[in-house]
This record gives C-alpha cells, structure tokens and sequence, in this order.
C-alpha cells in the first residue's frame, strides 16, 4: 500500500494560548523552532507582539482560575444544585418580634408554642396567620430553649439559665412561676415522653438523662453541647449532638440504635429536630442555614429527601438565618429562622 505524505508545515496553525485580560495572550510553552520559521506570522506574533503576556504572569492567571473554580465547586449551593432539592414552599412568615426563637411545638389546642429564648417567656402563634396571641411565663423562664407536651397536657421546658427542667401539669400552669423540676446542667433539650417519662440533655455535662417520677432513672454520656430530644413513632429517641455534627438514636433503656453523621449527610450543626407521621426526620441544622428532611430507614444509614435553604445566610423565601427549631403539623412546616427573630412556615400544597 502506498504511503500518503503530507506537508504540515503549510497548514494554518491553532493558537495554543488562553485568552488573558485586555485581549493579552498566554504564550503556551513551545520551543521557538516548533512555532514555524522565521518570518512565519505565527513566530512573529509569539515572540514580538506588543501584548504578550510573561509565563509567569499566565502562570498566576490559571491559579487564580483554577482557585476560583475550587471555591464554586466547594460552595453548599453549588453542592446542593447537585442534590435533593427543596421538600416544601414558603409559605408565610411572622412579624420580627422574637429574641432568638429555639425550638417549638403545636400543642394540644393546636396553638404554636415556641420556646423564646431571649425574651424569656413561651410565645403562642396562631398556626394559621402566625400573629402572636399570647405570652406566657414572661421573664420567669431564663434561657428558655425547648418546650414539650406530655401524654395528658403535662409540660416540661428545658429552661437553660437556670439549669432545669421546669414541669408543668398544664398548659394554664405556664403564667405561674414553676414550683417543680429537675436539675439538669445548661440544659438545651427537653422531652416528655408517651411513657411519662422525662428525658433531659445536660448539655453541660453531654448527658442524656432519663427521669422517672422526677427522679434519675437512667443516662447516657457523650453529648457535650448537644440540644434536642425527640420521640420517634416507635417510642425511641433522637437526640441532636451538634458538636460532633451527627443525630443519634437511642432506645427507651438508652441502648445506643442508630447515628445518622456529617458523613453522608454533611450535616454542620443540627440543633433541633421532629418527626413526621409518616417517621421522617425534619433536622434544623443551624450552622448551614438550612433544613434537611431524612428518612432515617433509608439504605446505608437513611436517606436524604430534600432540603429548604442553599447553605447562606439570608432572609426571604427559601433563606434561613441560623434556624434553630422545627415543628411539623400534616403538610406544614414551622421553623424558628432565629436570628431572623420570627416564625417561618413552608408547606406542601396538593392539588
């Protein structure tokens, strides 16, 4: 077969450079006799043209490319845009009348309670319009960060600055100054549970404390700083261990049942947290700005549904700034937006 030669010398040649400002050109490193001889418009261009940039100069200028194209690629929304996207649509917002909102409930008379800290009082919302109709424990709960209803209208409040658990029979209780209650250090969670226990995070300590008849029964160390507790449908509790980014599961005799970590689910700092009929996980992870929904029976450790909030804070549909609470009631969604001071709500809307 006869071999085909082909001059390539004369063909035109491809600029082997990137674009720099003001039109400039980054000179590729060619070896001068690889650019076509002398007098070639390719060797005068490279080598005397008055806009030619130095190497080290285009050397800087890829960094800086290079550098800002990790930074885009590393930045949650960038992650997100990858992964599931919003669970629910904002819906409606309060008025800014909150001093750091932790977390919050609907009650038994389908009121929104929510435990509001700076102000020291628990703050009732209507659920429908989010107007404030009443405060209750005004100045008398210090630090208040968590609120939660037993199975027959009891009340426990995790009242931090104070270091107790304050309990209550009842919802009217809560205007009088609590007489009842048990120690626990710089407390942050609270749960009264269907069985009619108290549980209580120490936070002080990082003790999961189990109480009965209002004396310790039970505990379980390792969570310094963590915040909520919350009853699954099984009856077992998550607690949300926010220094080391993770939620735990625990049985009822608090045997260790599941971890769900940053790991997998780049969780930041979860602070609070409640569960759907249905046994999902709603997380307020307040140091990404966002909200997570989890199915925590999902394969490899659960599984990630959907998040509200793109990583930044902000105010405004689909903006969160560090949101500490949820609460969920059918297709809605409560969330303290907590340095926002007010009460958001997002929804499922069904045709």
């Amino acid at each position: 077969m006869r071999k085909i030669r082909r001059d390539f010398s004369q063909l035109p040649r491809r600029e082997n450079a990137l674009t720099a400002p003001s039109g400039h050109k980054c000179q590729a490193n060619v070896p001068a006799q690889h650019l076509g001889p002398p007098g070639h418009l390719a060797y005068t261009s490279r080598l005397k043209s008055p806009h030619h940039t130095p190497r080290h100069a285009c050397y800087a200028l890829h960094m800086l490319r290079y550098l800002a194209l990790l930074a885009i690629l590393a930045s949650p929304a960038f992650a997100q845009s990858f992964g599931p996207g919003p669970f629910a649509s904002f819906d409606l917002a309060s008025e800014p009348i909150l001093g750091d909102p932790h977390d919050l409930t609907i009650g038994p008379d389908n009121r929104l309670y929510v435990a509001d800290k700076l102000n020291a009082r628990i703050a009732v919302f209507d659920p429908e319009t989010l107007e404030l109709i009443e405060e209750m424990g005004a100045g008398l709960l210090p630090g208040v960060r968590d609120i939660s209803f037993g199975p027959n209208g009891e009340v426990a409040l995790a009242v931090s600055g104070a270091s107790a658990v304050a309990v209550y029979d009842n919802i009217a209780a809560l205007n009088e100054p609590p007489d009842i209650g048990v120690r626990a250090s710089n407390t942050e969670g609270a749960l009264y549970h269907s069985s009619g226990r108290i549980f209580a995070m120490a936070s002080g300590v990082g003790a999961l404390v189990a109480f009965d008849n209002l004396e310790p029964v039970d505990g379980v160390e390792g969570h310094l700083g963590a915040h909520d507790v919350a009853e699954a449908l099984d009856g077992s509790i998550w607690v949300a261990d926010n220094r080391l980014r993770r939620v735990v599961r625990y049985s009822q005799e608090l045997e260790l049942m599941q971890v769900i970590d940053a790991e997998k689910f780049n969780l930041v700092g979860p602070r609070y947290l409640d569960v759907t009929e249905t046994g999902l996980l709603v997380v307020a992870d307040q140091d990404a700005h966002r909200i997570l929904l989890i199915d925590p029976e999902g394969p490899e450790g659960g599984t990630l549904l959907g998040v509200l909030g793109d990583g930044r804070p902000g105010i405004g549909p689909g903006k969160f700034d560090d949101p500490e609470g949820v609460a969920v009631s059918g297709n809605h969604y409560f969330i303290s937006d907590s340095d926002n001071n007010r009460i958001v709500r997002y929804s499922v809307f069904l045709n």
